[in-house]
């Protein structure tokens, strides 16, 4: 099949993120996908035949992405299209599936496992069993809130009862979810424990990487929310070693947005590329489990780097959200650099670019050895030197809690040169003086 310089994306997985499933495609090197995402967390959450938890696009074909390559994606846009979403913190039901609510629903009346559902009114008990009409919805929530957004999606105001019940009644109509997306809207709960609560938006994608080498629930395909599938009871169980397998495509970082480039590893062929889970807004770590969860519209390009062989994603943060300390250095501060080296007899001074590598694991102590140990196989370096480098030249910070973190730091050049990274990179922050 001749590959496409832009493949439009308008179809969704079961949540199960499959590499001996079809891919779209094929793609272009350099080409484009443009996609139509659906909400991820609660309303797949709450709709029991998606197996993972999520709802992400169908994986992307990358013509020349070999296994040991790496795909570099530059987040072109990210547009929200949602006018109103619901969120808030989880509790799952006990007696509604068989070790993990993520990802095997079964119903308590019938005992069909995935069953089909069906909307009946609002509320937390609307969603029902289409089989039985028993109360069917693995979560609850312990405080919610339904939120309203700006027609230029640039603020949310959390709304009262009466309004969230309004948006309830019309929850696909509110959310614009994807013609071909089956979860139930999660505004068909109406929650609102907070009400007139003002908040930026500043949309980015929880869900965005690369297909791993074995089944995975799609929001298990990270190192801290994979350890419930470790000896799960279900048909998607791993070992502790299968788990390697993954890709860390659900991250939860809120600066993989527009305007960043996220490297990602290739371990089946064509890379399968997919995207979902876009939120609104994001605080770092995300501490109430969940935020905005919102429909978009989403362009990316993707760019195939052969040879680069990494076991999980890179990111090129914007200047903006770079930390202070890993920031290029501007050409007055060069200079001022220089006149020290001369100072002290120091004959050539590094030259050095930025880089964010993503750990994940059971906990935030676990994700930041396995974020170090990442940045140190892939640089050649001791974690040591990776850990000095961190600390004085850039930063660790929570992506989501409780095991996602990225390892910020100024990497020397000539290493990105080994790694064929450096025009990527430089062209990326090429606006620096």
């Amino acid at each position: 099949m001749e590959a496409k310089q832009t493949v439009f994306v308008n179809e969704f997985t079961n949540g199960i993120l499959d590499p001996s499933k079809e891919m779209l495609g094929p793609l272009k090197d350099g080409g484009h996908i443009v996609a139509n995402t659906a909400p991820g967390c609660w309303g797949p959450m709450i709709t029991p035949c998606l197996r993972g938890g999520h709802e992400v696009t169908k994986p992307v074909f990358v013509e020349g992405a070999e296994v040991g390559d790496a795909i570099a994606i530059r987040i072109k846009s990210v547009q929200v299209t949602s006018m109103a979403t619901s969120s808030g913190n989880d509790q799952a039901v006990d007696g509604r599936y068989v070790g993990d609510p993520f990802v095997a629903v079964k119903c308590p009346g019938c005992g069909e496992l995935y069953p089909e559902t069906k909307i009946e009114g609002t509320g937390p008990e609307a969603i029902r069993c289409a089989n039985c009409g028993e109360d069917v919805t693995p979560f609850v929530f312990t405080n919610g809130y339904t939120m309203a957004f700006d027609s230029d999606r640039t603020v949310g105001v959390t709304v009262d009862e009466a309004a969230a019940t309004h948006i309830a009644r019309n929850g696909k109509s509110f959310m614009a979810t994807p013609e071909n997306s089956v979860q139930n809207p999660v505004v068909t709960f109406g929650p609102s424990d907070l009400v007139g609560t003002m908040a930026r938006l500043r949309p980015f994608l929880g869900q965005l990487g690369t297909t791993p080498s074995r089944p995975l629930p799609d929001s298990h395909n990270a190192g801290d929310f994979g350890q419930s599938l470790i000896d799960a009871p279900h048909e998607y169980g791993v070992t502790k070693e299968g788990l390697e397998d993954r890709t860390d495509g659900h991250m939860d970082i809120n600066r993989v947005r527009e305007g960043a480039v996220l490297i990602c590893p290739v371990k089946v062929e064509g890379g399968g590329i997919y995207i979902g889970d876009m939120h609104a807004m994001q605080g770092n770590g995300e501490i109430a489990g969940h935020t905005a969860d919102v429909a978009g519209i989403v362009n990316l390009q993707a760019i195939v780097i052969k040879g680069l062989t990494i076991d999980g994603p890179i990111l090129l943060p914007t200047l903006e959200d770079l930390p202070h300390l890993a920031k290029p250095f501007t050409t007055k501060e060069k200079e001022a650099a220089k006149r020290v080296a001369n100072m002290y007899g120091v004959s050539k001074l590094e030259e050095s670019l930025p880089l964010s590598f993503i750990g994940t694991g059971a906990d935030l102590n676990e994700a930041t050895t396995n974020g170090l140990n990442r940045a140190a196989k892939t640089l050649g370096m001791t974690p040591p030197e990776v850990m000095n480098r961190a600390t004085i030249t850039g930063s660790i910070e929570i992506g989501r809690h409780p095991g996602v973190v990225t390892i910020t730091f100024l990497v020397p050049v000539h290493l990105l040169d080994e790694l064929s990274l450096t025009d990527l990179v430089r062209n990326h922050y090429e606006a620096i003086g």
